[in-house]
Parts: C-alpha cells; structure tokens; sequence
C-alpha cells in the first residue's frame, strides 16, 4: 500500500491485515471439532461466491454459473465489496441463515412476548441482529385481565430478551446486537429514558425514543403532548415536551443512550405504505422494516473505488458503477439461497426483497483525495457517490425485474405509477456500521471519521488489538517524525492536534472524530441519508467535555436536516467503549514495534 499525499496516490494492492487475519480466523473461517482453523480467507470468500450464485439456476435452470461466480469471489476476495457476516459465516454450512437485520413485533400479551423471545434465541444463533417496538405493551401497574396481576411495562420486558440476548451468542461468535424504541407517547417513557442510567444494564441493546414531527414542534414551542395508554387508547397524562426532550438530552449526555428514531421521516419513504405503517428499526438502525421483514446488508468499499487522473484521485465512477450492478444481484441472489429462522420471517421478507446495499471506508476515501472530512468538499462527495449509487442500485433492480419479476408486493407500491419501472427490492441502499467487515476490508467505518491514529480496538471477548492508521504511519515514516514515543503518546490521549513534530496539514487532513465539530457528522450524514432508500446508522461523537447543550443543538439539527434518526456518543461516558485511547495501548505498541522490526 503506497500513501503519497504529496501526489495523492491511490491503494496500490489488497492484503488483509494482521487483525483482519485474526477476526476472520476467530469468527468466519471454518474449524474442525477441535477448533483448529481448516479454512483459508480465499477458501470462504470461494465457498459464499458458488453458494450465492447458486441462485440463478433458479431463473435459469442448468445454467453455468461459473461466471458469476468468479465475478462475486473476485469482488470479495479483492476486498471491493463485502456482504454482511451472517452470510460470511454461514453461506454453505449448516445454518445457513444469511441476512443481518430482522424486527420482531411485540404485542400485549405473554404469547407474544414470548414467541418474541423465542424468535429472537433462533435469530441470534443464526448471526442476525433484532430490532422491537414495545410501543404496544400496556404501562407498568396496569391491571392484566381479571386478576389482581398487573403488567410489568416495557422496560421490564425489554430485561427478558437482553437476558436471552445474552444467552444467545449471534452465530455463536458474539453477542446479540438488539434495538428497543419506544413511543414518546407511551406512560413508560421517562422510565424507558433513564434503562440504562446502570452502565451494567441492558449492555446488549442500543434504545431510541421515537418522536414525531407534532412532538418535535412542541418541544421548540414549549407545550405539553399527549401521553396514550396503548390497551385503552386513552389519555392519561400530560406532559411538557421540551422537559421529556430534555430527559433525553441528559441520559444521552450520561451515558450515549437513548438515540432518536424520526418515525415520520421514515414513513415518508416507506415504499410500500399500503401494507402499513413502519414502526421498526434493526439492531443499529441502519434498516427500516415491516413486521418479521429481515434484510440482508452489503457494502462496497470506497478507497477501492478511486483512480489516478493527472495529479489528482478522484472517484472512478465507471467502476464503481460495475460493483453497485454486481451487489444488488448478490444481495437479491442471497434472499433465494437464504435459509430463514422461521415461516413468518421467510413470508414477510419474500413478500418485499428488500435489501440494502451500502459503502465503507468514506474517512479513508477522503484522504486518499486529499479532502478533510470537516469540509464542504467532504459534503459534496458524500452527495455525489451517494447519489450515484442509489441512481445505479435502482437501475440495476429494475433490470433484473424485468428478467426475474418485481417484488410480490409491487402492486400498490411508490413504485406503482404510471410510466413506473418494475424493482426487484422494495428497497435498495442502507448504510450500515460495517464494524468487522471494515476490519477485514482494512478501511474506516461505513461513513465514520477516523476515531484516532492509534487507539485500541475491545473485541473478541476482550482480545485488545492495536489499531495505527496506516496513512499516518506512512507519512510519519516519510516525513521523518515516526518514533515509538509518539505513539504511545497518541495511545494514552488521541491528542494529535498538540504533536508539535506532525505538520499542520496533516493534522486538517487526518482530523479525527472528536476534532469535527458535530454539526459536520450531521451534515455528512445528512447528505447520505438523502440517497438513502432505509437508514443511515452513524454515531456524532462529541469530547469528554461536551455540554447537554451541545447534544440539545445536535438533537435538533437532526430533525432540521431531515435524518431518520439519530445516535450520539460523549467520549468516556461508559466504562467499556468497543474504541479507545488508554494507558493499557503503551505495551501494545511495545509489540507492534516489535513485530515491524521482524519482517
């Protein structure tokens, strides 16, 4: 790999990285009854390229799908695109369970809330994550029947499936990822708000309030709002909506729970509003779904997206408009070859195809350009690929119901006008996290800024890894300011705007999270979130010294900018942070210098 800044050159070759090889050899490769890995990463990437071109039979009995599948293993095995990590995991073994995100309906009664649990135990052991609205459970204290029972509420609920969730490893690799929103209208809510005020508690599910536009509009008016029992339809409260949003500004602040889910702004573009309203979010939020719909995720990385011209990079458009055709195919091939974790997941999914095509490593892309990410240069290539990919993926899904069929729920549908094109997918474009496909892919996180140049990565069961950006390492190797003493400076405080040996434009090219002032995460988010057919999961990192008014700001301007939702991190405001800069990074850096001194 070959950074010159000076030139702005672009990645030279694809080589996994040492903590990529470790992720995959720890979570995807395949192992014998004594765990020894009998896989190699060409070996998986072969094994899910011939399983998910195993599809087109489907559409063309006895055809050689040889070509196809060599197209989709040199995609993956060139690191240009990957699918998400169920479908790595298990596409040719056993399970077979292939899609990332599902949302389970949660009704008011013990039935439903334990084939609820029950479905979430099948869900997490085939790899996918969970998404619930428990808007619909009736408050706690509330009578159940005819008894002197009466009903726990929501959060208590939401206790049982992370108790589940826990039990459950995802794939048997991990943790359950789980979403729980709530209604900002239900009698819980203040209760739902402050769940996590314990940092042990729910440590499995991310919460997020969901609003609407009429509550959005008294917070900034300062009326009181309705609060409804969901059993009875009645109102039984009052409350002020700027003191409930200052609720969530301040737990938020705490402890980065909850998020904002802007129901209404998803329910614009719901493709398909006759079959109902959208009331779920996935694990992360990045996908919008009806009842038991799962869908499965993929993402194209965007360093391996760029060209040379003249002087400068710029994006190869013509190639990436290949890799868009050749993903929405993927991803439409894996909802055939998919094996679903129960009948009603299969018929809900079947029935809409949607899938969501997104892009990882941006952070990087803008280096390599030379843009810094807090800029409006940054803003205007976020629209751009954006965009693009969303004018493509529709083109291809179109094409491929002209030969295949449209989705069984086109009928009724926004894409069901006069003078409308036939889709494939209900919905095309999502922007994931990509957390370990951006490790396997060696890029930055889905459309994340770089959280440092040398931070440690908690993953694996608490396995640390060390993480260098490898364009600062370059350039400090060039420009003459590499040494171990800066690293493990940068390790204990992520402070490489006060190393006076590293040039000032280096430090405006490779500006990290906490160094972007968050109305640029908004706007950067924004501008993807325009072309995004779901929803567009990213977290606005603030400073450790951060106010509640700067998150107040935050909140609001996610509504004005006209995002779907919205999550939010103040650095140090739990005990455990999946990244981070530490003390404990000093002797990792001992050995990774150590390490580079032996090849």
């Amino acid at each position: 790999m070959t950074v010159e800044f000076g030139r702005q050159s672009v990645l030279a070759d694809v080589r996994l990285s040492t903590t990529a090889k470790r992720v995959l050899e720890k979570r995807y490769l395949k192992k014998d009854a004594n765990g020894r890995v009998i896989e190699t990463p060409e070996d998986m990437f072969r094994r899910v390229a011939r399983v998910v071109a195993s599809a087109e039979c489907k559409y063309a009995p006895g055809a050689d799908t040889s070509r196809i599948e060599d197209e989709f293993y040199q995609a993956m095995s060139r690191l240009e695109f990957l699918p998400n990590s169920p479908t790595l995991l298990n596409a040719g073994r056993q399970v077979g369970q292939l899609s990332a995100c599902f949302v389970l309906p949660v009704e008011d009664s013990i039935e439903s809330i334990f084939d609820a649990v029950k479905q979430t135990a099948l869900i997490h052991k085939s790899g996918g994550g969970t998404g619930f609205s428990f808007s619909n459970l009736r408050p706690a204290g509330d009578k159940v029947g005819e008894l002197t029972e009466v009903a726990g509420g929501p959060v208590s609920v939401i206790n049982i499936f992370s108790a589940a969730a826990d039990y459950v490893r995802q794939g048997g690799v991990r943790r359950g990822c789980n979403a729980a929103i709530l209604d900002v209208t239900h009698p819980d809510i203040l209760k739902f708000i402050s769940c996590k005020g314990d940092p042990n508690a729910l440590t499995n599910f991310y919460i997020s309030v969901v609003v609407t536009r009429e509550f959005m509009t008294k917070v900034r008016s300062g009326e009181d709002y309705d609060i409804i029992n969901p059993h009875t339809g009645e109102v039984v409260q009052r409350l002020n909506a700027a003191c409930v949003f200052d609720c969530i500004v301040d737990q938020a602040w705490k402890t980065g729970d909850p998020g904002l889910v802007f129901i209404d702004r998803i329910n614009d573009d719901n493709p398909t509003p006759e079959l109902g309203r959208i009331r779920h979010v996935s694990g992360c939020g990045e996908q919008t779904l009806l009842p038991y719909e799962s869908c499965n995720l993929g993402s194209i990385s965007l360093p391996r997206m760029l060209k040379r011209d003249g002087e400068r990079v710029v994006v190869d458009y013509e190639k990436l408009g290949r890799t868009v055709k050749m993903a929405i195919r993927f991803l439409d091939n894996v909802i055939d070859v998919n094996r679903f974790p129960t009948p009603e997941i299969e018929k809900a999914t079947l029935r809409n195809r949607k899938i969501g095509l997104g892009v990882m490593g941006f952070a990087d892309m803008l280096v390599l350009m030379g843009i810094p990410y807090n800029s409006e240069e940054a803003i205007f290539q976020a629209d751009q690929i954006m965009e693009f990919i969303k004018e493509t993926s529709h083109r291809a899904s179109s094409k491929l119901a002209e030969a295949r069929g449209s989705f069984p729920a086109y009928e009724g549908s926004i894409y069901d006008v006069p003078g409308g094109r036939p889709m494939r997918n209900a919905t095309c474009t999502s922007i994931a996290p990509t957390g370990t496909l951006s490790i396997i892919a060696g890029v930055s996180s889905g459309i994340e800024p770089s959280f440092a140049m040398v931070f440690v990565r908690n993953i694996l069961d608490g396995e640390n890894l060390l993480e260098i950006n490898p364009y600062f390492e370059e350039m400090a190797r060039r420009e003459g300011f590499h040494s171990k003493e800066l690293f493990e400076k940068l390790v204990s405080s992520n402070h490489l705007h006060d190393m006076e040996c590293v040039p000032d434009w280096l430090k405006r090219l490779l500006v990290t999270a906490h160094r972007i002032r968050p109305e640029w995460h908004i706007r950067i988010q924004a501008a993807f979130q325009k072309y995004t057919d779901n929803a567009v999961s990213k977290t606005v990192n603030f400073s450790h010294e951060a106010t509640r008014e700067d998150m107040a700001n935050v909140f609001n301007l996610a509504y004005d900018k006209g995002l779907k939702g919205i999550t939010v991190y103040r650095d140090g405001s739990r005990a455990a942070q999946p990244l981070c800069t530490s003390e404990s990074g000093v002797k990792l850096v001992d050995q990774y210098l150590d390490n580079c001194s032996c090849h």
